[in-house]
């Protein structure tokens, strides 16, 4: 992720996060101290299996090339600048030692290829890990990997020289000295301080040739790497063509790779599916929309075909739309007959492409399983009503994450449990719940804390209410002729007093005719909602999409497995919910009707007053329940939600608009902006512009070390702006830090787990990030493709990696470009 500027709040890049597109309140709950026994600490059956067509390396044929889709062509091979991405992880892994790799549920283990072993073996007065390399293990060139890499890796990331663009150092920095052993296989790493996530150090390890010199590491391995040390090398880097092509590295000690060749083949998010119908790559990710459209292949292939699709570009022609284009294209205006003649054809083209792209994308499967990254709402507690952290903690007691989870996972197939850790995730080690620290789904205790913090009906409509009391005796000086300054008389202060105060017996009448009106709502709802189920919720329900479709990881420059791409495009602000409140009736519509066909001019935070029957209509559904429109001191309580408008992510709109609804109960309104992909995280997450945001995090193997920068309280600079490094929710506490640094520090791996956990209780309680839900990771890939797939946590081994013994061995070169 690029260093990006925050006219807020500026963001540090000492430490990020890269896999693969966040108060001061202390509580004194017995949940902050999070789950500490080993049994408690992990669910390793509520983690989904790796889904990638596992078989023994006998089973996989010898030979052939395979096309790997990326998002992009990766802007440098380097994995430590910042501006590398998910095709710079892909290709690092393949060509470059990793000393540990990640098993199924992401636990770091000992990679055989280059490690014979890896220990602590000092612990006083210093920490002293040894590491003993394999003996056979030689860089491309024919030098043995040693200590001098590592020393030339350690300088180039330790963060003293600032002649090293680097972009994260976090254990590095911890170390005081590295030294040879008994041999040259042998490498001793002193720390300065202890350091319990030493196993994250060295992976990838680039060779001293890349790391020995600052102009070495900022533009050495940036289109090339020429050293490299996996199962394979770097053949070719061709922009014109958008390929990076590995071919299998000759030098290669370890279990040879079974393909000739693997080429990272660019395909732009949006494009999938008709790369898949072409028949240019063998595996890419895809969306659940694209999922959709494949399983509709597959049904119509069983069917025989022949049938006019009833789906695409196609469906939306009705007849009366197909009469009033075919009257403009021979009418009398010649414009207007050649615009519609034009539209006409683009159309013909547009349903002939799709039916073609039907019929190519037959044939395949889908491969799936959760991404190891987590959905989460962001709540920025800079300024606004969510400083207060009662509004925040409200705004998280509304949310129903166990819908939200079965609305984007079960049509997927995939387990829908909500995330109950911030630092890690179900099947890992640390994962314990640790959600109790700030409480389940209840929306009359979210009322409760709005109510605590001011938030009320009478709260948006005091000055309107002055305003009235006032009026009579204004209008009157006016005619007199008084001065506007003048004060009231005693008599007129008096009356505009009494007139914003209502009669006690009739606000008594008042609420207690409100409180029922809103029960009989919430009865009706229930059973409504018991009735009709999930239904009309299908357009809702496409499932989120996977890493490199439009969903925003935080860790690089796109929406990818690490973040928002750096593309540009234009600022689109879409109008607030129409006239929020206005009834049941106007609700339930509202909820069915897309963006972009909403007129402006709907007052955000519009309502009737207090009492006013709803008008008749059907019975509204539990999540749209009013509970009257809440104010402070005049100002109605609304908060700018702010989405992505790109291709790609309307599950991720879906989403935010469930969520809107959900807070709408509550009394809280959303301005819903939506913004083109390549502002909405550099100007607006970064930045800090924003009230609510959807974005993902990647899980980590070492959430002492990667969490910290996420959590940690902001500070001022020397500036004077707010140092925010990754806590782009701006929301932190002393102890939290003081947690995590504990945490890092703790050798025991058992009482480091335990920190991590109390860390993420008080996250929980801050409440400035709610996960909702672990990712969906779909991946299409030929039948024929084995040992590769959707891989969760798991490194994939790439030299097992290949086509089923018998298979065809990639795309039809007929079909290649």
């Amino acid at each position: 992720m690029s260093h990006v500027g925050a006219p807020r709040g500026r963001t540090c890049s000492r430490t990020l996060r890269s896999v693969a597109l966040l108060t001061t309140g202390v509580l004194a709950l017995p949940a902050l101290s999070a789950c500490t026994s080993e049994e408690d600490g992990s669910e390793p059956s509520a983690a989904a299996a790796p889904d990638i067509s596992a078989v023994k390396r006998d089973g996989v044929a010898q030979g052939g090339t395979m096309h790997w889709a990326v998002d992009t062509m990766p802007a440098t091979l380097n994995t430590y600048q910042a501006d590398a991405d998910a095709a710079t992880s892909r290709i690092a892994g393949a060509v470059l030692p990793a000393l540990f790799t990640l098993d199924k549920s992401g636990r770091p283990q000992r990679n055989p290829d280059y490690l014979e072993s890896a220990q602590i073996v000092e612990r006083e007065p210093k920490q002293v890990v040894l590491y003993k390399l394999n003996q056979q293990a030689v860089w491309s060139n024919g030098r043995e990997i040693g200590a001098p890499d590592f020393v030339a890796q350690w300088r180039a990331l330790r963060g003293k020289d600032s002649a090293y663009w680097t972009a994260r150092n976090a254990g590095y920095e911890r170390i005081e000295k590295i030294e040879r052993g008994a041999n040259n296989l042998e490498v001793r790493v002193t720390f300065n301080k202890p350091y319990a996530d030493w196993e994250s150090l060295f992976s990838p390890l680039y060779p001293k040739d890349v790391t020995g010199t600052p102009n070495s590491f900022n533009d050495g391995a940036r289109k090339n790497l020429k050293v490299t040390a996996g199962p394979f090398t770097v053949k070719k880097v061709d922009g014109k063509a958008k390929e990076t092509t590995l071919a299998r590295n000759p030098h290669w000690w370890g279990e040879p790779a079974k393909l000739d060749q693997l080429i990272m083949r660019t395909v732009p998010r949006g494009e999938s599916a008709a790369a898949l119908a072409a028949r240019k790559v063998d595996i890419v990710e895809i969306d659940s929309n694209v999922v959709k459209r494949m399983a509709l292949a597959e049904k119509e292939a069983e069917s025989g075909g022949g049938q006019p699709l009833t789906h695409g570009p196609g469906a939306a022609i009705t007849p009366g739309s197909a009469l009033r284009s075919w009257a403009l294209a021979n009418g009398s205006d010649e414009e207007k007959a050649e615009e519609a003649l034009e539209a006409r054809k683009r159309t013909v083209e547009s349903i002939a492409r799709y039916a073609r792209e039907q019929k190519g994308l037959r044939g395949y499967e889908i491969r799936r399983s959760l991404e190891p990254a987590f959905t989460q709402l962001a709540l920025n507690g800079e300024s606004g009503p969510l400083a207060d952290e009662r509004v925040r903690r409200a705004v998280a007691r509304a949310i129903n994450r166990q819908e939200l989870a079965d609305t984007v996972l079960k049509p997927l197939g995939l387990p829908a449990k909500p995330p109950g850790s911030h630092l890690a995730l179900m099947g890992q080690e640390a994962y314990a719940d640790s959600s109790e620290a700030l409480g389940k789904q209840d929306t009359l205790e979210a009322q409760a804390l709005l109510a605590d913090a001011g938030w009320t009906p009478d709260g948006a409509r005091k000055k309107e209410n002055a305003a009235k009391a006032g009026s009579k005796a204004q209008k009157k000086r006016t005619e007199e002729g008084e001065e506007g300054d003048e004060e009231l008389s005693e008599e007129e202060a008096e009356a505009a007093a009494q007139a914003k105060r209502p009669d006690a017996k009739t606000e008594e009448a008042e609420k207690k005719k409100a409180e029922e009106q809103k029960r009989k709502y919430e009865e009706k709802a229930a059973a409504e909602e018991k009735k009709q189920g999930d239904k009309g919720d299908d357009k809702d329900t496409g499932g989120d999409v996977p890493s490199e479709e439009g969903l925003y990881i935080v860790g690089d420059n796109k929406p990818g497995r690490s973040a928002p791409r750096p593309e540009s495009a234009t600022h689109v602000l879409a109008p607030a919910s129409v006239a929020r409140l206005q009834g049941a009736a106007l609700l339930r519509q509202a909820a069915a009707v897309d963006d972009s066909d909403k007129k402006p001019g709907g007052v955000a935070g519009a309502y009737a007053p207090r009492g006013t029957a709803a008008p008749a209509s059907p019975t509204p559904s539990a999540s749209t329940v009013p509970s009257g429109p809440l104010g402070k001191d005049g100002k109605p309580l609304s908060l700018r939600f702010v989405l992505p408008a790109g291709q790609g992510a309307e599950s991720l709109r879906s989403v935010g608009e469930r969520i809107s609804r959900m807070l709408d109960r509550i009394g809280i309104g959303t301005e819903i902006s939506k913004v083109s992909d390549d502002e909405y995280f550099k100007d607006h997450i970064a930045s800090g512009q924003y009230d609510l945001a959807l974005y993902s995090w990647p899980a980590s193997a070492f959430p002492a070390t990667d969490g910290r920068p996420i959590y940690a309280k902001p500070v001022p600079a020397s500036d004077g702006s707010l140092l925010v490094e990754q806590n782009y929710t701006r929301v932190g506490t002393d102890h939290i830090d003081q947690l995590f640094a504990s945490a890092a520090a703790e050798l025991n791996e058992g009482k480091s787990r335990d920190l991590v956990r109390q860390a993420d209780a008080r996250i929980w309680a801050a409440a400035g990030s709610i996960p909702l839900y672990q990712r969906p990771q779909l991946v299409a890939v030929k039948p024929t493709v084995v040992n590769a797939g959707a891989f969760g946590f798991q490194t994939p081994r790439y030299q097992d990696i290949g086509f089923k013994e018998g298979g065809a061995a990639g795309p039809d070169p007929k079909k290649k470009k």
